[in-house]
Parts: structure tokens; C-alpha cells; sequence
């Protein structure tokens, strides 16, 4: 059904306040998950349904465990990802502002950061160069295997530039864990070649899927990826990392860095090359029935733009009536 947008957000930000966060938190939440959902992003509203994600009773006070001029490391002290992985993103803006170069890591934390394009995107929008990494409980099987031993480990890079900035923000699974339970929500099959039951047969249910494993993307490319972000939402930033038993279900951690192109070139030069790089991969010949030649974020974008031209956006009848559900709740 169509919903419009102003009410979305009204019931969403409801639904979060019932899950037990203050209203600055809650609005930190609100604007992370409207982000993904507004360009089409599995990472929405979904969140909020089910199990949902209620504030932890063991929810502490963030603080700071290291730091540097350049450098922090930040305890999440069980708060919710979203919360966290913001403070962590504006430390990390903070210190590449006065010394071009900032990096901050996050650790102990067990819930959902959110489509951290968001992130990207907000430290690109400062004209700084970002990058996220963010780690989670297992999921997700190396090549050759079937046993769960990564996160989704998704990875996001925002790169500034004249024009509209380049945001790219992935899972290195071949689906995000939101995605499958999005599709049993929806009472869909998944597609081939995207999960194993537990028993490590190919499935299309993703109930069989939840409780089996989901496949890296791209063969042993991919697993070289997520192992790769394992290590550096793991052991870099002191969180959990597979094999490490169930302090792996509650110390997740992230990574986040700004870089100020003027360390290399000349700011404008750098921005003013982006979007001539930009312009020319738009331009290059088009296969058979390709259309356009899209960039890293355009394609959320233009949804976006559609939905606030509109004021109405497309969701999921089950899942609107989940969250109607959430945000009802007294």
C-alpha cells in the first residue's frame, strides 16, 4: 500500500519511543532508518518488527576507552548501533577537520547500525572522504562452507565531490540478514545461490535460511571481504570476531574514517575531478537495452526524490501493519 511519508515517519518514530529510547535517541534512530527506507533500502522500518530492536537494560554510558589527536576508541556501552556508530561518525569528522584525518572504532555493541551509506554519505556531504565497516554477530558462511562464521559485514564509502557526492554501501553477503527477513515477512522465496538451511543444502526459504546460513557475495572474492571487514570491526577495534563464542552475540564493533583529500591535491581540483570522472563513466557506451549508466547512490536517490515528490511511498502491507503494531504498543 502507499503510505505517506509525514505518516511513516510519525508512526516509526512512535514505534522507536515504545522500544524503550529518549526522544534525542530516537530521533538519531528515526533519521537513519528513514534514510534507507526512503531509497529502498531493506535496512528500514523492517528493524522495528518482529523482536524488533528494544533498548537494552544494560545500556550504559558511551564513553571513550582511547584517543589520540587522530584517533578514538569508543565503548557502546550495549546502546543501540545507530546511536553509537552517529557519535563515532561525528568523532571521526571532528578530528579529520583539525588534523585532515580522523578514525574511531566502536565496541560493545549488539544491535543494528543501519544502512551505513548513511554515514558515508554524511561525512562526503562534509567534503571528506568516508569509509564504515561494521561487524555483527554470525551469519554469514566463508567459501567452501557452510557454517555461519561472519557478519553481513557491510562496508560503505562516500567520496565528495562538485557534483552530488559517490556513496557505495554493500553487504559482502549475498544478502543482508534484513533482506531475508524481509522476504518471510512478505511470504516470498529467496532467489537461488543466496543461503544454506543448517543441514548446508541450497534453500529459497528464508526461514530455512535464518536458521542455516546466508553465502558470501561473489564466490571466495567475497568471503575474502567480509574477512577482511572481520578483522577490522574485530580485533582492530577490541570487539568480538568469529570463534570467539558468545561474546560474539554482544560485542559487536565498527570503524569508521574521514580523510581530507587536501592531504594529496588541491580540495576543488580533487572535487571538480570527481565529478569529470563521474560524468564520463555516465557517458560510456550502454549494452543493449541499458538505459543509463547509474553511479554508486544514484539509483536511492532518484527513489528518494520520487518519494518526497510524491509524499507517499510504497510499503509492504505485512510490514506496515507490523509496525503499526510496534508503534501502538503502550
Amino acid at each position: 500500500m502507499r503510505v505517506p511519508v509525514d505518516e511513516l515517519k510519525k508512526t516509526t518514530l512512535q514505534a522507536i519511543l515504545n522500544s524503550g529510547y529518549d526522544a534525542a535517541e530516537a530521533e538519531t534512530i528515526l533519521d537513519v532508518l528513514m534514510y534507507a527506507q526512503l531509497r529502498g533500502n531493506n535496512q528500514g522500518i523492517i528493524k522495528l518488527t518482529g523482536a524488533g530492536m528494544p533498548k537494552s537494560p544494560a545500556a550504559g554510558e558511551i564513553r571513550i576507552a582511547r584517543e589520540t589527536k587522530l584517533s578514538a576508541r569508543v565503548d557502546g556501552a550495549q546502546n543501540q548501533g545507530m546511536v553509537v556508530l552517529t557519535r563515532a561518525t561525528g568523532m571521526a569528522l571532528e578530528k579529520a577537520k583539525a588534523h585532515d584525518f580522523g578514525i574511531v572504532g566502536t565496541f560493545n555493541t549488539c544491535t543494528s547500525t543501519g544502512a551505513i551509506g548513511y554515514y558515508a554519505s554524511r561525512i562526503a556531504r562534509e567534503g571528506f572522504i568516508g569509509l564504515i565497516f561494521a561487524g555483527s554477530t554470525t551469519y554469514v558462511s566463508m567459501y567452501g562452507s557452510y557454517e555461519p562464521l561472519f557478519g553481513t559485514n557491510p562496508l560503505a564509502i562516500g567520496i565528495p565531490s562538485a557534483e552530488k557526492p559517490i556513496v557505495f554501501d554493500m553487504a559482502t553477503s549475498a544478502m543482508a540478514w534484513y533482506g531475508i527477513l524481509e522476504a518471510k515477512l512478505a511470504g516470498k522465496t529467496l532467489p537461488e545461490g543466496i543461503a544454506f538451511d543448517r543441514d548446508g543444502n541450497p534453500t529459497t526459504d528464508p526461514a530455512a535460511a535464518l536458521e542455516g546460513a546466508i553465502r558470501p557475495f561473489g564466490g571466495y572474492k567475497g568471503a575474502a571481504l567480509s574477512l577482511i571487514v572481520e578483522v577490522l570491526t574485530g580485533p582492530l577495534v577490541g570487539a568480538a570476531f568469529t570463534g570467539l563464542g558468545d561474546d560474539h552475540k554482544t560485542n559487536w564493533g565498527c570503524l569508521v574514517m574521514a580523510i581530507n583529500p587536501e592531504l594529496l591535491v588541491e580540495r576543488e581540483t580533487f572535487l571538480s575531478d570527481v565529478a569529470r570522472l563521474t560524468e564520463r563513466v555516465k557517458s560510456a557506451k550502454a549494452l543493449p537495452g541499458v538505459d543509463e549508466i547509474l553511479i554508486p547512490g544514484e539509483r536511492g536517490d532518484r527513489i528518494l526524490e520520487a518519494v518526497l515528490q510524491s509524499g507517499s511511498i510504497e510499503v509492504e502491507d505485512n510490514l506496515w501493519s507490523a509496525l503499526q503494531e510496534v508503534a501502538a504498543r503502550a
